[in-house]
């Protein structure tokens, strides 16, 4: 081959290897999850979050439950942030956000809700999808009702708004809202043991392999810190206003007919699928997937659910 071949074949094979680098780089940017941790003064509260994909685009806000933060939604973020700006905060008092000592802060779902109101509103988040769970439902059913014009979508996991699905797991909790006695209040401090949290994890799921001990662990050692439990106390016996308002909760999806999904854990101890079936009352169009686990649905069906709910914002939001 005469020396001109030569430079031409290897500047080609040079061009195809670099090529070839480029969209294995593109590749891996696209799969690797570019998630910041970040903290946002929100008042007197500091609020630690995560963050993903580009701010520009449509937003979920992703709203946590108890005891856990939004460690739970880590390995949802990756399968929506090529598309969504993604927020996920701990609320005060769960994960990594500052816990302002009680009597300084008033541990109730309407200051939680208004802190984490405040928190969109520094982080300028003029409009969301919500993603709610557990205790992250009666906190979002208030920012809807509160701005129903920033709410774009709504999506429960696991997160109850009608009182028919509330399961017999409420039991201790509804004996401690009718008498908020010290015999009552030590007798829910069970739910905030680490064999409790553990089960909650469990409870429902076949295989319990599939339930990464990080979990469970991560969420008793920071409810163990001190002074957590009694704010965790507190808000069991908050709750009770949380159910009282259902009937206002019910009113704003009746009045402004969010785009609703429902993705449900249908083995939950605490929130009977029912419950989730009761948005079609509010909302016909709602849509209702249940899937084979408990509680902490997304940590054993996360490769499920994910393309269930990223159908649905592609639907409805994007």
């Amino acid at each position: 081959m005469k020396p001109n071949n030569l430079i031409a074949a290897a500047d080609a094979a040079g061009a195809t290897a670099t090529s070839a680098l480029q969209a294995s780089d593109s590749r891996a940017n696209t799969a690797a999850p570019q998630v910041s941790f970040r903290y946002a003064q929100v008042d007197d509260v500091k609020v630690f979050y995560r963050e993903a994909g580009d701010p520009a685009a449509p937003t979920v806000l992703l709203l946590h439950g108890f005891p856990t933060s939004s460690f739970m939604y880590r390995n949802l973020i990756p399968m929506l942030d090529d598309r969504y700006h993604v927020v996920a905060p701990d609320m005060p008092g769960f994960g990594l956000t500052e816990a302002p000592e009680r009597g300084k802060y008033s541990y109730t779902f309407d200051q939680l809700a208004k802190t984490m109101e405040r928190f969109t509103e520094v982080l300028e988040l003029e409009r969301y999808a919500l993603q709610v769970f557990d205790y992250g439902a009666p906190v979002g059913w208030r920012l809807a009702v509160a701005r129903p014009e920033r709410v774009t979508a709504l999506i429960s996991q696991n997160g109850n708004a009608y009182e028919e699905g509330l399961a017999e797991g409420w039991t201790p909790i509804r004996k401690y809202w009718k008498d908020p006695s010290s015999t009552h209040r030590e007798a829910v401090r069970q739910f905030v043991t680490p064999e409790a949290i553990k089960w909650q994890y469990t409870h429902g799921v076949k295989d319990h392999s599939r339930v990464a001990p990080d979990t469970y662990l991560l969420d008793a050692a920071l409810s163990a810190r001190p002074g957590n439990v009694d704010i965790q106390l507190d808000l069991f016996l908050d709750y009770a206003d949380n159910v009282a308002k259902y009937p206002q909760f019910q009113a704003y999806f009746r009045e402004h007919r969010p785009p609703i999904l429902a993705v449900w854990g249908k083995n939950d101890p605490f929130f009977l699928d029912v419950g989730a079936e009761a948005f079609k009352r509010d909302v016909p169009s709602a849509e209702v997937r249940f899937f084979d686990t408990g509680h902490f649905a997304l940590e054993t069906h996360v490769n499920e659910i994910g393309p269930v709910i990223r159908d649905f914002l592609d639907r409805h939001v994007a």
